[in-house]
């Protein structure tokens, strides 16, 4: 390996270490190369998307899904563990009654399994909406809001006022990742306040969520374990992360 391609390794290692970082963190942490070498660095990751460049800095792409190709890669990743939460979580769905469905790639293999019957389903998910499009007794809604060209779904301001006037049954929600020192959480501020939203907003409040997630730590927390009813996932969640689901009395399947 020459001494190019490892420094950029180590950069995307730094990157997905901290999340996001600024340049002039980068700056810092190599001290020896120069700020036009690190540039051309940033914009080379970027092409092969293995980072994100943003203003002013660049994001990791493990905690955030940047692009359709990333979205896409998403789906390809831990597909049985999907398919095994989706089917769980059909176990759980209310047969009536008006439904959360957040946006992501296990919450859109859930959509593509959801029964056609008489109910309401709000989702942020492009792809949620999608799969549910063939349904013809469900009724589903799509808050307005921003496009979110990344993960394919909408937030924004309008699309939270809209979801604070629903009273959900249920809200099936996803996670980009889980770490016990921010809770479950996600890449984007505007994310985590519209999913704040909809678990204010729901009675029961399911987390869908495979164990890859476990030990995730990203920017923007969105809730606790006194927030969940139920934890979904693929059957191999950390016994000490069950151990918190217990004690915060979560139902766990």
């Amino acid at each position: 390996m020459d001494t190019m391609e490892k420094r950029r390794n180590e950069i995307v290692n730094f990157i997905n270490e901290k999340g996001t970082i600024t340049f002039s963190e980068l700056k810092e942490k190599f001290t020896s190369v120069s700020e036009m070498t690190l540039r051309t660095d940033l914009k080379f990751l970027d092409a092969e998307k293995r980072i994100l460049r943003i203003h002013g800095g660049a994001k990791s792409v493990q905690t955030l899904i940047e692009s359709d190709d990333f979205l896409g890669k998403r789906f390809v990743q831990n597909v049985e563990s999907k398919k095994i939460i989706a089917k769980k979580a059909l176990t759980v769905l209310k047969e009536n009654g008006t439904i959360y469905l957040d946006s992501g790639s296990t919450a859109t293999t859930l959509a593509g399994m959801f029964p056609d019957t008489s109910r309401l389903i709000y989702t942020t998910g492009l792809t949620c909406a999608t799969e549910l499009s063939s349904l013809e007794k469900t009724s589903v809604m799509i808050p307005g809001g921003k496009l979110n060209r990344y993960s394919q779904s909408v937030y924004g301001f309008s699309a939270v006022k809209e979801l604070e006037r629903v009273n959900f049954d249920q809200a099936f929600m996803g996670v980009t990742g889980f770490h016990p020192s921010t809770g479950f959480a996600c890449g984007m501020s505007d994310e985590a306040i519209l999913k704040q939203t909809a678990i204010r907003q729901s009675e029961q409040v399911i987390v869908l969520m495979d164990s890859s997630k476990i030990g995730k730590k990203c920017s923007y927390t969105f809730c606790g374990f006194s927030d969940i009813d139920i934890i979904i996932s693929d059957g191999n969640l950390p016994d000490d992360f069950l151990a918190k689901c217990a004690e915060a009395g979560v139902e766990v399947l």
